[in-house]
C-alpha cells in the first residue's frame, strides 16, 4: 500500500475533514474527523505536508501539527477554489486543498507564530474601532439630514458639529426626543476618539522601541503606525525579491484585463494587506487628521484626479519607499468658518403661491 505524502485538512469549529493522497496523487483515504479526535489522528500519520485553507484557525492548527513534525503549508482560498470541480463540501474542499497543494507553481503563506498575531492585534482592534466610528459619523450626519441640517463629511468637523448642536439656534430646530439621541451619539464617538488614541500612543511606543521600525520610519512618508504594521503584519523581507514584490503584495499592482497582446490595467488590486497598505497612504492619513485638501504635486502622480493606471503604476513604483503627502493652501480657521456656514444654511422654503 502506498504511503501518504500530503493531506489536505479543511478545517471548521467542530467538524474537520482530511483527504490524504500519495506522491502520484492516488487517493489513499477520504475522513471526517471531529475536534477532539484530530490531533491523534495526526500523531498517528507519517511525517508529511498537510495543507490548510488560510482562514480562521489556520494559524492554530498550522501550530500543533508542526510541532509534531508535519510540513504545513497554508494556501489562500483564492488558490483553492479553480480545483473544485463540481459543487461544494467539506470531502470535495479537502481534496481540492490537497490538489492544490502539489502544484509547483503555487504560492503559500508562511505560518506565524502566536507572538506575531499578538503585534497584529493592535492593529486589527484599531481597524474595528474607526469603522465603528465612521458608521457613528455617518449615523450623525444622516439623521442631521432630516432635519434639514448637512453636515460635511470627515472626522475633522464633528468637534464643531458637536459644538453647534448645543447652540440653541440649531437645537430649537430639532424634535425634543431627537436631542437626547444626538447626544448619546456624540458622547459614543468621543469614547472612541479617546479608545483610538490610546491605541495610537500603544503604537508609537512599540515604534519606539523596535530598530527595525525606527529604520522604517526615516522613509518619507512612513509613520509609526505604518512602520509597526510592516513589522507586525508583513511575511519575512526574504519573501520578497525586490521592493515592487512588496507593492504587489500590498494590493498596490493595477489589475490587468489584457488580451491579444493589448495592454489594459485598470484600478489598483487591492488584494493585499489592507492595513498596511491603508496606513502607508500617508496623503490619507493626513487629510483625514487635518481636514485640508491635498493638491497634485509634480514628479509622483497620485491624487483622485490622476488616471487609474498611471497612479497604479506610480504607487507601486514608489512603494515601500516613498509616499507623501502635500497640503493645500486651506487654512484651518477657514475650513473652520466654510463649516459653520454651511451648518447654519438652512434649505429654502417652498413658496406655497409660485409652488417653487
Amino acid at each position: 500500500m502506498s504511503e501518504v505524502t500530503t493531506i489536505g485538512l479543511d478545517i471548521a469549529k467542530n467538524v474537520f475533514h482530511a483527504h490524504g493522497a500519495d506522491e502520484r496523487g492516488g487517493v489513499i483515504f477520504s475522513r471526517k474527523l471531529t475536534r477532539s479526535k484530530l490531533l491523534d489522528f495526526f500523531a498517528g500519520q507519517p511525517a508529511c505536508v498537510v495543507a490548510i485553507e488560510a482562514c480562521g484557525g489556520a494559524y492554530h492548527w498550522a501550530r500543533q501539527l508542526q510541532s509534531m513534525g508535519h510540513e504545513v503549508r497554508l494556501i489562500p482560498p483564492a488558490y483553492v477554489k479553480p480545483f473544485v470541480e463540481r459543487n461544494k463540501n467539506d470531502a470535495i474542499d479537502a481534496e481540492a486543498i490537497c490538489e492544490a497543494a502539489r502544484r509547483p507553481g503555487m504560492r503559500f503563506v508562511a505560518v506565524k507564530s502566536e507572538e506575531q498575531q499578538a503585534a497584529g492585534l493592535v492593529f486589527r482592534t484599531r481597524d474595528m474601532a474607526v469603522r465603528q466610528r465612521t458608521q457613528l459619523i455617518n449615523a450623525i450626519r444622516g439623521h442631521l439630514a432630516e432635519y434639514g441640517w448637512v453636515a460635511p463629511r470627515g472626522t475633522a468637523h464633528m468637534t464643531m458639529l458637536a459644538d453647534l448642536l448645543e447652540d440653541e439656534e440649531m437645537a430649537s430646530t430639532l424634535p425634543e426626543a431627537a436631542r437626547p439621541m444626538f447626544k448619546l451619539m456624540i458622547e459614543m464617538l468621543t469614547e472612541l476618539d479617546r479608545q483610538i488614541a490610546v491605541l495610537d500612543r500603544e503604537i508609537a511606543r512599540r515604534a519606539k522601541e523596535d530598530e527595525a521600525t525606527r529604520r522604517l520610519m526615516t522613509i518619507p512618508g512612513i509613520g509609526p503606525i505604518a512602520a509597526t504594521a510592516i513589522i507586525a503584519l508583513a511575511p519575512p523581507i526574504e519573501t520578497f525579491r525586490k521592493g515592487r514584490d512588496f507593492a504587489a503584495w500590498l494590493g498596490l499592482a493595477p489589475r490587468q484585463h489584457s488580451t491579444g497582446g493589448k495592454q489594459r490595467l485598470g484600478s489598483i488590486s487591492k488584494m493585499g494587506e489592507r492595513t498596511i497598505r491603508t496606513a502607508a497612504d500617508h496623503r490619507r492619513q493626513l487629510n483625514g487628521a487635518t481636514g485640508l485638501p491635498v493638491r497634485r504635486a509634480s514628479g509622483l502622480v497620485a491624487g483622485a484626479d490622476a488616471p487609474r493606471a498611471n497612479r497604479a503604476c506610480s504607487s507601486r513604483s514608489h512603494s515601500p519607499t516613498r509616499w507623501r503627502a502635500w497640503c493645500g493652501r486651506c487654512s484651518p480657521g477657514r475650513k473652520i468658518t466654510q463649516l459653520r456656514q454651511r451648518l447654519r444654511r438652512k434649505p429654502r422654503q417652498r413658496s406655497e403661491a409660485s409652488g417653487t
